[in-house]
């Protein structure tokens, strides 16, 4: 019997070391499919407000004297916004912020067009046009419902693969720290809103 315990004593502690790393692996593969699946609908919100933007942009076109440069400012941002993807399993924060500087640019040149069409009283009374921007202001709301619920998922990515001793095998598994998305730049200051159409 006591041959055998030197070979017990390292079985079992091969045995316990696998347990612990099957756990940490495992539990980071499950969170960052949350966080995956997070982002999904973050990417799925951003696409239907472009396809919204698009029938948006086709509706305005038809009110013949509507100023073409927010229209263009509009159809530039959205196509800036269309050309950025990120794989959210390897996401930095660097990516994630060029991806929320774009989608803001997008939102920003929007705003810019809804405000320019208070001036075109036939465009407000389109049904068209009023449908599109209520689904829209909808939309945004999503957005930023699938932008929490992403933060949500990654917070506990981050504190499992940051947690001590996890951190010691997760950096070997390839697990890393996910960036928050932050409030757009600009988030915090007041909305400057000038009625005089002179």
């Amino acid at each position: 019997m006591k041959k055998w315990l030197p070979l017990i004593i390292v079985a079992i502690f091969v045995i316990g070391m696998y347990s612990w790393g099957k756990g940490i692996n495992n539990t980071a593969v499950n969170l960052n499919e949350n966080v995956k699946e997070a982002w999904g609908n973050v990417q799925t919100s951003y696409l239907r407000r472009n396809d919204l933007i698009g029938n948006l942009v086709n509706t305005v076109k038809g009110a013949a004297d509507f100023e073409k440069s927010t229209l263009e400012a509009v159809i530039n941002a959205r196509a800036k916004a269309t050309s950025i993807s990120i794989d959210p399993a390897n996401v930095t924060p660097e990516q994630l912020a060029q991806y929320n500087q774009v989608q803001g640019g997008l939102s920003g040149a929007l705003k810019s067009l809804l405000v320019t069409v208070e001036r075109y009283p036939d465009l407000k009374a389109n049904q068209n046009f009023l449908k599109l921007q209520d689904e829209l202001t909808s939309t945004e709301n999503t957005i930023q419902t699938a932008r929490t619920r992403y933060n949500e998922a990654i917070k506990p990515y981050n504190i499992h693969v940051n947690t001590f001793p996890n951190t010691l095998l997760a950096g070997l598994l390839n697990f890393k720290e996910k960036p928050y998305f932050d409030a757009e730049a600009g988030a915090n200051k007041p909305v400057d809103v000038n009625f005089d159409f002179k």
